[in-house]
């Protein structure tokens, strides 16, 4: 039954489609979340606490609220949607409307993992750094980044695995082309557990498997480092 369920053309395709997703939000977000934390852990102003509750709010919201908000500002009919339409890029019932939706729910993890590494990092390193005629951005991507990227990877990893299981927004916003938690949903909505659960044991096999390995080079990345401060 599961060898069977894996050669189906609709099931690997929708897994392969997850992972690609997921995969394209951490990346994008990477070039946004990283700078933003380093911002939050370096910078003091007032509202400060309102835009971090702001980032982290698709934390504890209701999923298919996400997915809601997200059609109300990227639907077709709507000032983003409209604006990005303009490039050919649509969001409902699309790929990319599957990696916003996940980027919009994951994002708080790698996010919130970079601001702690950033926080942890002395912040005389870099002015000294400065001091020495290094500029702002030569201190972030020699000093601060090399040292905050145990941080970054690991919180790319959980932002990485948290889209993978992403259903609430994803299915508001992208039912098609579907994403493996929405199949899962559909298969058992129309057929019942058994042809359900071969998708949902494949997907968590799957995502076990590139978990583990990932965390594995993370580690060893960690080792390295520790190693090079030593």
């Amino acid at each position: 039954m599961l060898l069977d369920t894996i050669k189906e053309r609709e099931v690997y395709s929708t897994i392969l489609r997850t992972f690609r997703a997921s995969l394209v939000a951490t990346i994008v977000s990477i070039f946004l979340a990283v700078p933003l934390a380093y911002f939050l852990a370096r910078v003091n102003f007032n509202g400060k606490v309102f835009v971090e509750g702001i980032m982290n709010l698709p934390v504890i919201i209701p999923h298919t609220a996400a997915g809601i908000a997200l059609l109300t500002v990227f639907g077709n009919r709507f000032f983003l949607g409209k604006f990005f339409s303009n490039f050919g890029l649509s969001f409902v019932g699309e790929f990319a409307g599957i990696v916003i939706a996940m980027m919009f729910v994951s994002m708080p993890f790698l996010l919130n993992d970079a601001v702690e590494g950033f926080r942890a990092i002395d912040p005389r390193l870099e002015r000294v750094a400065r001091s020495l005629g290094a500029s702002p951005a030569q201190t972030f991507f020699k000093i601060a980044l090399p040292l905050n990227l145990s941080h970054i990877i690991s919180g790319s990893l959980m932002m990485w695995a948290r889209g993978l299981s992403e259903f609430g927004a994803v299915v508001i916003l992208a039912y098609h082309p579907m994403s493996a938690s929405v199949l899962i949903y559909e298969r058992f909505a129309s057929f019942g557990l058994k042809y359900s659960r071969p998708i949902a044991a494949i997907m968590v096999l799957a995502s076990l498997i590139v978990f583990i390995a990932l965390r594995l080079v993370n580690a060893k990345m960690s080792s390295v480092e520790d190693r090079t401060e030593g």
